[in-house]
C-alpha cells in the first residue's frame, strides 16, 4: 500500500504528484531581465554597452532563447545595478509564488522608488 499523496511510478517507485509544468530558468531569467530594464527605461544598446555584451546577444537572452553563463549574467545584472544574490531571490520568489511572470520583484521595486 502506498503512502497518501504519492503516485507509483514504474518499478514501484512512489513520487509526489507532477505539478504544471515549470518554466524553463532561461525563460523566467530573460523576461526578469527586460523587466529590469524597462523599470531603469534604458534600450537594448544602453545596457548591453555597459554589459559588455552585443544588444543582439542580450535581446536573446530577454526572449530566452540563449543559456547565458554565470559570468554573462554577472555582467547583466551589474549594468543593471542589481546583485546576483538579489536577483536570485526575486527569481526564486516569482516561481514560488507560481508567478514566473509580471515586474513583483524586490529589484524592479527598488529601481522605481
Amino acid at each position: 500500500m502506498g503512502k497518501p499523496g504519492l503516485r507509483l511510478v514504474s518499478g514501484g517507485a512512489q513520487v509526489a504528484p507532477a505539478r504544471g509544468a515549470e518554466p524553463l530558468w532561461r525563460n523566467v531569467l530573460g523576461g526578469h531581465l527586460r523587466q529590469l530594464r524597462h523599470a531603469r527605461r534604458e534600450t537594448l544598446g544602453d545596457t548591453a554597452t555597459r554589459a559588455g555584451v552585443s544588444p543582439q546577444y542580450l535581446s536573446e537572452v530577454e526572449r530566452g532563447l540563449k543559456e547565458p553563463s554565470s559570468e554573462m549574467i554577472a555582467a547583466i545584472t551589474g549594468a543593471l545595478g542589481v546583485t546576483l544574490a538579489d536577483l536570485t531571490l526575486d527569481i526564486a520568489e516569482r516561481l514560488r509564488s507560481g508567478g514566473g511572470r509580471g515586474p513583483t520583484c524586490r529589484a524592479s521595486l527598488s529601481l522605481a522608488a
